[in-house]
């Protein structure tokens, strides 16, 4: 079965009770969930991957090789994760880059990615939505 890789930054692994003003009442599992049910009609499933420090990130790119493509939410790595800018240029796949507010609405410190230039797409702004937006667009984008 081939796998799609999730992977989430700092801070998303308590979606639901995080600031559900701005991020929604959502959890990381109903994101999943949803990213799942979108890609199994195609017989995939989905690598979730959840953490808070960067180098775990990092390595779980360099370990996610093997799959077809990726949905990128690196929280407010976005800002300043050079290293995972590395891992994410070396990956051999289309990956589109999620965020689940309008990160442009928000303070100026958000406004630049330094990942976005390498992705593949960015989604920002649709909350859990984007997930299931970015689920479709790698479908379309990935041969079998």
């Amino acid at each position: 079965m081939r796998e799609l890789l999730l992977l989430n930054g700092p801070n998303l692994g308590i979606l639901g009770r995080r600031e559900p003003e701005v991020y929604g009442t959502a959890t990381l599992a109903d994101i999943e969930a949803l990213v799942s049910a979108e890609v199994a009609p195609r017989g995939w499933s989905v690598r979730p991957v959840q953490r808070d420090c960067e180098g775990a990130l990092v390595g779980a790119v360099h370990d996610g090789d093997d799959t077809v493509g990726a949905i990128v939410n690196p929280g407010a790595l976005m800002i300043a994760g050079w290293s995972l800018r590395d891992a994410l240029a070396n990956y051999p796949h289309p990956w589109i880059e999620v965020h689940l507010s309008n990160v442009w609405a928000r303070e100026r410190f958000r406004h630049e990615s330094v990942l976005a230039p390498l992705a593949t797409g960015l989604i920002a702004g649709l909350g859990p939505a984007g997930y299931r937006l970015a689920a479709r667009a790698l479908l379309d984008l990935v041969a079998d």
